[in-house]
């Protein structure tokens, strides 16, 4: 299924350039990583919350520097898919970005995200700092125990380098809104976290 992704970039890639800069984190700004999936999906999903201040499409984890969508999308990079949060922390806090990404991804999903397989598109978190690590763990910690279960998918791993996606990625579902509405129903994801989330 990631090739229904690939067709539909067709229509944007002649005009697309091939990079973007992140936006220079001001005073009152922190980041958070997190890899859900589709960035296109979670880029639209974390938009949608107060005090987040931008979104931003890229790559990490991976082991080759400046990879580009083709190279991450092959899964010969080590890279996955995933987004950088910028957020006010006097509004939003860590710990509820964290709450929130456990009901936007499949933690139960360690080969990839709803229609897109592999290990480029599974789910994870990228803690910048020990106070972020042990946020995610705590919150890892209370899902496994609510849900009685013994294992969850995601994986929480120290941050290393996110390297901006290409343009055409960015806000991709305000750019191209039929496009992306198509491909996110396709995909099942909303079907699938009120699986996850009945409630």
């Amino acid at each position: 299924m990631d090739l229904l992704r690939k067709a539909l970039l067709l229509c944007v890639l002649p005009f697309a350039t091939s990079t973007a800069s992140a936006a220079a984190p001001v005073a009152q700004t922190e980041t958070a990583i997190f890899a859900g999936g589709c960035f296109w999906c979670s880029e639209s999903d974390f938009e949608k919350l107060k005090g987040v201040k931008a979104v931003i499409s890229g790559y990490t984890g991976g082991h080759v520097a400046q990879p580009n969508y083709a190279q991450v999308s092959s899964g010969a990079t080590g890279h996955l898919e995933a987004v950088e949060v910028q957020y006010d922390p006097t509004v939003i806090s860590y710990g509820q970005l964290v709450n929130y990404f456990w009901r936007h991804h499949d933690f139960l999903d360690a080969g990839g995200q709803f229609c897109d397989r592999g290990e480029q598109y599974g789910p994870a978190i990228f803690t910048a700092n020990a106070a972020q690590m042990r946020i995610a763990e705590q919150s890892k910690a209370a899902l496994l125990k609510a849900r009685g279960l013994k294992q969850i998918a995601t994986r929480i791993v120290p941050a290393n380098t996110f390297y901006v996606a290409e343009d055409y990625h960015q806000d991709y579902y305000k750019k191209n809104s039929f496009r992306y509405q198509y491909y996110r129903l396709s995909c099942g994801r909303d079907a699938r976290m009120k699986v996850l989330w009945p409630h």
